[in-house]
């Protein structure tokens, strides 16, 4: 005998779990399920963070919200004004999950284990009659004319109404669109640039705080802080580049040449500050004597760049060499020649067509009751929480738009 149910699920991820709990709330009668496609869920908010969970951002202003999403910026502003941080961080106290924010904003569980959130759901989800079928991955969806069919490896499900979040899913993508619905085509977003090159190779670890990064031959521009690692860079300046420009930077095939300011001064003006310390420091040698609130590793690496010896004393080194400096500090060129994963945070920029999506609903526009919620939908963002709270805030109008029906 097939199973029925008035609402499914598909994905028991951050967005699922959110969506299937809230319509639980707002309509206990109903009978709800998620599936599952693995032996458990909620992977990705288990590794988040660092296994820390990092639950969203304290950014309090919609307008400001929505910079940090490369796809969906535009869509997610009415949204953001009625489901926002505040009202997610409303929603974990009240039940028993009091969230810190950390100095950069981003906002984690005051147990600093994801566990803490994966424990809140499942403990909700039971509460509230929420069936999690684990196993259950979907083969085919059947939009009939009251109803939906979805053929499983478990067996066939009925339902009435189906929310799909099932993440940066290839399988479901590929289900959707034989179900009438247009995918983007996903390309990888927020990864770091695989680098190569004498000046950093020796100093991993090493961070420049206050960086300007340029994709030479593109618009592409971020800034902020920089991190050296044993493969390239990262940090939020190059994860930025990373997110808006995974479309551009994937037709590149992740070769390209970027350009970085590391003192945040024009050519000219670094010049001309380099010729004051000429005068200033004269007998001190320039290799020991970082300037600009470098790191020293990294100074001595752009000095040695600057056909500049160790030996060499401030007072002695001559106009090419100060400019060859001057070049190094503020347009200081590197080969990217890859991209590597984010720590274990895969994002994906992709997913159904964000003009098919009702987003006063995350309802289809094409095949009725059908409604979305994360990742599946061409939305992503930068690093920071920003991917969760498009999560909770979908999941949540969804559960606010099925409970209206």
């Amino acid at each position: 005998m097939q199973k029925r149910k008035d609402i499914i699920i598909v994905g028991g991820g951050a967005a699922g779990f959110f969506a299937a709990i809230n319509i639980a709330e707002k309509q206990p009668e109903l009978s709800i399920a998620i599936l599952e496609r693995g032996k458990e869920g909620l992977q990705k908010v288990k590794i988040s963070g660092g296994g820390r969970c990092n639950v969203t951002h304290a950014e309090f202003i919609p307008s400001e919200l929505i910079l940090n999403y490369p796809r969906g910026e535009k869509e997610l502003l009415g949204p953001f004004h009625t489901f926002m941080t505040g009202d997610t961080i409303a929603w974990f106290e009240e039940r028993g999950v009091q969230l810190k924010i950390e100095d950069d904003g981003r906002m984690f569980p005051v147990s600093n284990s994801s566990q803490t959130i994966i424990d809140c759901f499942l403990n909700e989800a039971k509460k509230h009659n929420v069936e999690v079928l684990y196993n259950h991955s979907v083969k085919s969806i059947n939009a009939r004319e009251n109803d939906f069919l979805i053929d499983t490896s478990q067996g066939i499900i009925e339902c009435d109404k189906l929310v799909v979040a099932t993440g940066s899913n290839p399988k479901m993508w590929s289900v959707l669109e034989d179900l009438g619905h247009t995918i983007v085509k996903p390309v990888p977003s927020l990864f770091t640039f695989d680098i190569k090159d004498k000046r950093i190779k020796d100093v991993p670890g090493v961070v420049a705080k206050d960086v300007v990064v340029k994709v030479l031959g593109t618009n592409l521009v971020s800034e902020g802080p920089l991190l050296i690692t044993h493969v390239g860079m990262s940090a939020p300046a190059i994860l930025k580049l990373s997110a808006f420009g995974a479309v551009d930077l994937a037709k590149l095939n992740y070769n390209f040449e970027i350009e970085i300011n590391f003192i945040r001064q024009e050519f000219e003006d670094c010049l001309e500050i380099l010729k004051d310390f000429k005068q200033d420091l004269a007998k001190k040698t320039v290799l020991n004597s970082a300037q600009f609130d470098l790191p020293k590793r990294l100074w001595k690496q752009l000095v040695v760049a600057s056909n500049i010896n160790e030996t060499e004393r401030w007072a002695d080194i001559n106009k090419q060499q100060l400019e060859n400096l001057s070049h190094q500090l503020t347009q200081a060129i590197f080969q990217v020649t890859g991209k590597s994963t984010f720590k274990e945070e895969f994002v994906t920029a992709g997913g159904v067509d964000l003009k098919e999506v009702n987003f006063k609903t995350f309802e289809s526009k094409r095949i009725p009751n059908l409604y979305f919620a994360g990742e599946v939908i061409n939305v992503d963002a930068v690093t920071g929480g920003f991917n969760f709270q498009n999560a909770w805030t979908g999941a949540y109008i969804v559960s606010t738009a099925i409970g209206c029906l």
